[in-house]
């Protein structure tokens, strides 16, 4: 509870948990509150400007080209970016942390091959890399989550080995392997619990930027299949009528905009409260 109690005296940080509430009750719970049916076409309500009177009630902003609401689109459309976004950064913590581990505990021959690896993975850029990826294996979500995962785990590992670097040296970890602890119990039991606040920083920002590639990738037509409601594919399909129907366009860009915003200003919080340095200014 104090924890919470010092998160909510920031009021950006307030301002976005309640943005990132709002997009998880949205992918939560989307076909269910959706005011619309997202995939239902109408080509004789096609591009309706906000807030304007339908056959089957209002819709309150607009229409696309294929007479879809855009509300609905854009609350269905929480549920892929979220997921792919979660589901990327789970991904990227397994492969990344394991491996900062390990290189940290263990800083001869295995840590060096590890260290040398994210190095490689470090000079490839990354986006040509998931387009290459994507297009042999074609648009699928796994498929997607896949690539933003193993193409992102490096950041987790080069923290994790720097702090491992130095947890190791210390104290307590000089006693445990005194008493004969296997390096396995070591690494779960007292190095993994003293790098967890840097993994959870990550992770909150790391989120923001899996929802943007992700969103960049539909929107080349290389994310999800085209069936599924994307904002990166709302805002491809939007394009061409910017200048007559800019909101099929403009939604799903602040829709993606505020939910980016939110979870950096979450995960900006995070990191000041789990920071000792930050912690003690702020006390």
């Amino acid at each position: 509870m104090q924890f919470l109690h010092r998160f909510l005296r920031s009021k950006l940080a307030l301002l976005g948990l309640i943005i990132v509430l709002v997009v998880l009750i949205a992918a939560v719970f989307g076909p269910a509150i959706a005011p619309h049916d997202p995939d239902a076409q109408d080509i004789m309500q096609r591009l309706l400007p906000p807030l304007s009177q339908g056959e089957e009630g209002r819709h309150w902003l607009g229409t696309d080209a294929l007479g879809r609401d855009v509300l609905s689109r854009l609350i269905v459309g929480a549920r892929v970016s979220m997921l792919v976004g979660v589901a990327a950064v789970v991904v990227s913590a397994l492969v990344g942390v394991t491996c900062g581990l390990v290189a940290g505990y263990e800083d001869r021959v295995l840590g060096r091959v590890l260290m040398a690896i994210t190095d490689v993975q470090l000079a490839i850029p990354f986006l040509v890399l998931a387009l290459a990826v994507v297009a042999v294996l074609g648009p699928s979500m796994w498929n997607l989550i896949l690539v933003l995962g193993l193409a992102n785990w490096v950041q987790y590992a080069r923290v994790v080995r720097a702090e491992c670097l130095v947890l190791r040296n210390l104290d307590f970890v000089q006693a445990a392997l005194t008493c004969g602890t296997t390096p396995f119990t070591i690494l779960w039991r007292h190095l993994l619990p003293n790098v967890t606040s840097s993994i959870t920083v990550i992770s909150g920002l790391l989120v923001a930027k899996m929802i943007l590639f992700e969103s960049s990738l539909s929107f080349l037509g290389l994310g999800v299949p085209a069936a599924i409601p994307t904002w990166g594919s709302m805002i491809a399909d939007g394009r061409n009528y910017v200048a007559n129907a800019w909101w099929v366009a403009a939604m799903p860009g602040w829709a993606l905009f505020l939910t980016v915003i939110g979870i950096n200003l979450v995960g900006d919080r995070l990191r000041d409260l789990l920071d000792p340095r930050s912690t003690q200014l702020e006390n």
